[in-house]
């Protein structure tokens, strides 16, 4: 195993920071290594925000369900889709053809170019010997979030992302079967499902260990309560108001 893949097996969620910033030059650094991702056909639709005002964080972290690890953390970025400025940029080249910006499509584009510039910086920031942990509790009032951001429309935040030296050694949380997740030429539904039982096994063992004994649902169950509870429903209204999807 090279020093890369270490890097990338050794991934731990961090909650919990030391009071040390991170300076401007890491920062420089990360953004510059998620520059680096890959993008569909250089579009690049995402911008990032950092924010270290303290008055700003506080209240991002109340937004994104009073998380107090975006209060505390040195950094917080808000990866952003963001098809604003291919609008603007593009709006005298087009001369005066219609513009498809607002489609499902690059709906999808810009969310996944966020995605992917957003992991390149997660694991910059690791090389780094930082830790972070990604928020996607920004989505819970999503609305109040962009407006405390001043987002344009096509522009809304996919996720947060807390970011400094890790105050905590956290254990390691178990990933679903390689067996589960890899298929070769084709979706083999039934190992899918079938390697789903072990895993069920080795979650409730590590929330048995993690919680003490308090805690010992297996994965399927955990999941099948999430599925139960209507999250977020206001999504769709809230991205059809700010351009997307309309085509």
């Amino acid at each position: 195993m090279n020093d890369t893949l270490s890097l990338l097996m050794n991934h731990r969620s961090i909650r919990k920071y030391k009071n040390t910033p991170v300076t401007d030059e890491q920062l420089q650094a990360i953004i510059s290594a998620a520059q680096m991702a890959s993008t569909s056909s250089n579009v690049q639709a995402y911008s990032v925000i950092a924010v270290t005002e303290p008055e700003l964080k506080k209240e991002l972290a109340e937004l994104a369900g009073n998380q107090a690890y975006v209060r505390e953390c040195p950094v917080f970025l808000v990866w952003c889709a963001d098809l604003y400025r291919l609008q603007q940029v593009t709006a005298e080249p087009l001369q005066g053809r219609a513009s498809y910006a607002d489609t499902t499509e690059n709906f999808i584009v810009a969310t996944v170019d966020a995605a992917l510039a957003a992991q390149n910086a997660a694991i910059a920031a690791e090389s780094l010997g930082l830790g972070i942990v990604y928020i996607g509790g920004v989505r819970n009032r999503i609305a109040e979030v962009s407006k405390l951001l001043g987002l344009p429309e096509l522009v809304y935040p996919v996720f947060g992302m807390c970011v400094g030296v890790a105050d905590q050694e956290p254990g390691q949380r178990p990933r679903l079967p390689l067996e589960s997740v890899l298929h070769l030429n084709g979706y083999a539904k039934v190992q899918s499902v079938e390697a789903v039982k072990a895993y069920d096994d080795v979650m409730q063992a590590y929330l048995l260990e993690r919680t003490g004994g308090k805690k010992d649902t297996p994965w399927s169950h955990v999941m099948a309560d999430r599925l139960a509870e209507p999250i977020r429903l206001h999504m769709k209204v809230f991205l059809e108001d700010k351009g997307f999807m309309r085509k």
